[in-house]
């Protein structure tokens, strides 16, 4: 959902493919360094989607035992998770 906020599938397909083999769990992604998923997430623009599924992903990893909230009100408090993501 956060690769695909205004950008298309067809765009964000390869970059899906390369963080998930990269990154299989939210944990995996905590831990990985900043440099690692910004240089994954080269040329699919707006970074600071990047950088705030990075820290969301250590947010979830660390205060949520690794998962996502079950209510659209905490969703919203993890990094860049705004009204359209925490509804969809």
């Amino acid at each position: 959902e956060v690769m695909l906020q205004q950008t298309t599938v067809g765009a964000v397909k390869r970059y899906f493919e390369v963080f998930t083999d990269a990154w299989p769990a939210i944990e995996a992604l905590a831990a990985a360094s900043a440099d690692d998923v910004m240089k994954a997430w080269a040329g699919l623009g707006y970074y600071s989607r990047a950088r705030n599924l990075k820290k969301c992903a250590e947010t979830v990893a660390t205060e949520h035992a690794g998962r996502f909230p079950d209510t659209e009100a905490e969703l919203k408090a993890l990094p860049g998770i705004g009204d359209y993501t925490a509804a969809a």
